[in-house]
């Protein structure tokens, strides 16, 4: 009887991981339909805690000492003039009349031939024409003033992150402790939402350029450390070893092997850290950064979705001349190597023919007033686009709105009904605990013990900050964003691993739309959908999908041609292929598009505070425009930041645990 007894038990099959995911999911649907309503941490729009309270606190202190205590005379104050006096500087390079002159230091022909002149310089021929036609279309958009005012903070937010930027990642690159000691610094401040900064910063800064620039640091330095410090660590053992069996110093091993061979990672970090900073353009004009970025703020708040375009297209146009410029620079070595001979020759002779052209058009931008403002008339004849743009644009969105707007309605709140409102309710109407407790279940059986108890404190911290229910309600419209993310991050991704020729045709698009503003987005879908969450949901869509489809084809294509061809052989179809070879073996990928997709679409959430998506992006908007909010604002910026992390640390446990898997 024992062994009869024994033998059925052993057949007895644990629960798989999906299993008890659902099991967690569906308790949770039982205990929040239980104790719906109770134990939710309510809190009215105009009501504080004492968090909220002492943060207002800290914020008239610090207008009280701001020009007493010794952290900001000494201190704070001294690297806002700082970087203040550099961002004004450029701006008198190029934007700004300089008293008693009454235009910039250099006009637009000397500032396209110089950028001209640049970009061949370390690009090809193909480059340069790209920097011109590209800084010649920003004038005849009519915005030639307001892109050289993103240029100049641009460029003085940049030249700050390398100045401080590479060395911090070249001593990281060479010193593992350091590298493991700021490794979480980096990745905190990389998921953190650009719109989070603002409040913190004003509060040490105040408002205005150099405040905007310090914001740009901030969030777009990161790239450059990683990248140069990830360039230095991979630069083969043996070639460090050889130099220094030659008799090589440190600093003669560091300059002569480790910083040449790391040169193509550190050029493709300044890539990164010049397009994260043209990313802030518009977020950082809410705190007075000059540029498109208040053009565009002032169109999102008129509803006037040509201007917005037309200023957004310009911050593309400059992305992509710059992209273009720093990409060639990284590819200057192997473009040295298949010159020809005789163009090989020839190029000092035209590089220096070009730098003649750009010193005279750089004297005649200093004295005719015909080469210093851009002209908007040639004969009388108007040349300028960017009023068509604008008004061909805003004609198409009113016309989809006029005979679309049953559709465009139908979606919005089909959309709502099905998916938005279900799960905000789960969240916010399901009592603290019971959220915590499932969430903390489903990070332990995806990720493990060690993130589950990091979930349940870092959602101990978000109940602090006192706005729990604004919180359920933004990580319930990410999840929305990040799932449909997902959706087109597979479809899409797939499609483009799968055919060279869409690949080609589609990555275009998306590189064009990665550098396309957050604030650029929401105008056209507010047009369309009005002000609701679910606007503020599709811009993240549109803003996140980018990022997860690239993501994912290039995991898909990285699947090994032998298994596919193996799967080929047996008899399988496409979509056998694609289901039972390429995507689960390019989890980690999909894993990590997991990862990115919720990364942007908080970020993007988050902004769309501004248009009717409310919760926490209302609550950070609310801190700034009223004085009696600003704890709040801030104490919902600190949520955002620990929804991130939150997010953030499962989705990356998952990964390696899928990796080690």
């Amino acid at each position: 009887m024992a062994t009869v007894a024994a033998t059925p038990a052993q057949g007895v099959r644990r629960p798989g991981r999906g299993a008890l995911v659902v099991g967690v999911l569906l308790l949770w649907l039982v205990a929040a339909t239980a104790l719906a309503g109770r134990w939710t941490l309510p809190l009215a729009p105009a009501d504080l805690t004492w968090l909220h309270e002492r943060l207002n606190d800290l914020n008239d202190w610090v207008g009280l000492h701001r020009n007493s205590n010794p952290v900001f005379v000494y201190g704070l104050n001294q690297i806002s003039d700082a970087v203040g006096g550099l961002i004004t500087f450029l701006q008198h390079l190029v934007s700004v009349p300089v008293f008693p002159r009454p235009v910039p230091q250099v006009g637009w022909l000397g500032v396209v031939a110089l950028m001209t002149l640049v970009a061949g310089a370390v690009g090809t021929w193909r480059t340069a024409l790209l920097a011109a036609a590209g800084f010649v279309f920003l004038g005849l958009q009519g915005l030639w003033t307001e892109s050289m005012d993103t240029l100049a903070t641009t460029a003085g937010a940049v030249l700050i992150c390398l100045v401080i930027g590479i060395p911090v990642g070249v001593w990281a690159g060479i010193s593992p402790r350091f590298h493991r000691l700021l490794e979480p610094v980096l990745d905190f401040l990389q998921i953190m939402p650009s719109f989070v900064y603002l409040a913190p910063l004003t509060l040490l800064f105040l408002i205005g350029p150099a405040s905007a620039a310090i914001t740009t640091v901030i969030y777009a330095i990161a790239p450059v450390i990683r990248f140069t410090a990830h360039g230095i660590r991979t630069v083969p053992p043996t070639n460090v070893e050889a130099a220094t069996s030659l008799g090589a110093t440190r600093w003669q091993r560091l300059r002569t092997v480790q910083l040449p061979m790391a040169g193509h990672s550190i050029v493709l970090g300044i890539n990164q850290t010049i397009m994260a900073a043209l990313a802030m353009a518009t977020i950082t004009a809410l705190i007075d950064a000059p540029g498109l970025g208040k053009t565009v703020l002032k169109a999102l708040q008129t509803l006037d979705v040509g201007t917005s375009f037309n200023a957004g297209l310009a911050i593309v146009v400059l992305a992509i001349v710059l992209d273009r410029t720093v990409a060639a620079a990284g590819r200057r070595a192997e473009a040295a190597r298949d010159r020809p001979a005789w163009a090989a020759a020839a190029r000092p002779w035209v590089l220096s023919g070009g730098a003649v052209v750009a010193v005279v058009a750089v004297y005649l931008s200093r004295t005719y007033l015909w080469a210093a403002e851009f002209p908007t008339t040639v004969g009388g004849t108007d040349i300028t686009v960017g009023s068509d743009i604008a008004r061909y644009t805003g004609q198409v969105t009113d016309w989809i709105g006029l005979n679309a707007s049953g559709v465009t309605g139908g979606i919005k709140n089909f959309v709502t009904l099905v998916s938005i409102d279900p799960l905000q309710d789960l969240l916010t109407s399901s009592p603290w605990f019971v959220v915590m407790a499932a969430v903390a279940g489903l990070a332990l059986l995806l990720a493990g013990w060690r993130t589950a108890l990091a979930t349940v404190a870092l959602l101990a911290l978000l109940i602090g900050t006192g706005v729990w229910q604004d919180a359920m309600a933004t990580l319930a419209a990410t999840i929305v964003g990040a799932l449909l993310v997902l959706a087109l991050g597979v479809g899409f991704g797939v499609w483009m691993a799968r055919s060279p020729a869409v690949d080609g045709l589609v990555r275009p698009v998306l590189d064009a739309a990665q550098v396309m503003p957050a604030f650029v987005y929401l105008v056209p879908f507010l047009a369309l959908f009005s002000a609701s969450r679910f606007t503020a949901i599709v811009a993240a869509v549109v803003y996140g999908a980018p990022v997860a489809i690239k993501v994912v084809a290039d995991g898909v294509r990285a699947v090994s041609p032998s298994a596919v061809e193996a799967s080929t052989a047996a008899g399988s179809t496409a979509w056998q292929q694609i289901t039972k070879v390429q995507l689960p073996m390019a989890v980690p990928s999909l894993v990590l598009a997991v990862n990115q997709s919720i990364c942007y679409v908080l970020s993007m959430v988050v902004v769309g505070g501004l248009v009717g998506a409310g919760a926490l992006g209302y609550d950070v908007v609310s801190g700034f425009s009223q004085g009696q909010l600003f704890g709040k604002g801030l104490a919902a910026g600190l949520a955002i930041v620990l929804l991130g992390v939150l997010l953030n640390e499962i989705t990356h446990a998952a990964a390696r645990r899928e990796r080690v898997g």
